[in-house]
């Protein structure tokens, strides 16, 4: 049998330098993250470790204690290194697809199905809500953009659901820290097959575009959020 003790060294660096980077780049936009975690750690084990004094079960209720600590200061980093990750590409072209890669399983996201020279952009987003256009840019030229790609994936996809959002502070537009909760809070009326059937379509209808002009550097470095590990 092979020797599986230098895979799992290999895997354990790899996730302590993905929690080191992603706490690099929390702290950077988020200063205050450290005495945040600490404290969270501090208050709750302390107040597991005096009800274990007070019942007498002192050692048993720190040790649960600890890991209910370490447990909720690893909820509270991962959304303020989110939170952190979105402010830092906030106003950047492509910032939109960079929240909607990282949605979980079961939407497939397609950047940038639309570009203009001015840095306007369409991204799209297929699942079980059906198609989600999503619009970034300066408003009063990205709903005409908005307009031409409803009309030609309306015309593929025939009675599906179909979708438009702007990200934006403005009335009416999605916030992009908001972004994802968005899509994902849609109503799903579609069925796994309709949607792999979506897909299907919609990568016919690209194939048939012509390649989309993107403008130098529309997504903001990184283009991903850094994910958080489980």
């Amino acid at each position: 049998m092979p020797d599986k003790a230098p895979k799992a060294k290999k895997q354990r660096f790899a996730r302590t330098r993905q929690i080191r980077e992603a706490y690099t780049v929390t702290r950077r936009n988020d200063p205050k993250i450290g005495w945040i975690l600490l404290g969270i750690i501090v208050v709750v084990f302390g107040a597991m470790l005096a009800l274990g004094f007070v019942i007498g079960q002192p050692l048993w209720l720190g040790m649960l204690g600890f890991s209910i600590a370490l447990l909720a200061a690893t909820i509270v980093f991962g959304r303020r290194a989110e939170a952190a990750a979105i402010r830092s590409i906030e106003g950047q072209p492509g910032a939109a697809a960079a929240v909607l890669n990282s949605l979980r399983k079961g939407y497939t996201v397609t950047p940038a199905v639309a570009v203009t020279r001015n840095q306007d952009i369409v991204h799209r987003v297929t699942s079980r809500s059906g198609v989600v256009l999503v619009g970034e840019g300066a408003p009063s030229r990205v709903a005409n953009l908005m307009t031409n790609e409803r009309r030609k994936t309306q015309r593929v996809i025939g009675d599906a659901p179909l979708h438009e959002l702007v990200v934006g502070g403005g009335q009416g537009e999605v916030p992009l820290r908001k972004l994802s909760s968005t899509v994902m809070k849609l109503p799903r009326t579609l069925r796994p097959s309709e949607v792999t059937d979506l897909n299907y379509r919609l990568k016919a209808l690209g194939a048939m575009q012509q390649p989309v002009p993107i403008p130098k550097g529309p997504l903001p470095k990184g283009a991903k959020l850094p994910k958080m590990p489980s």
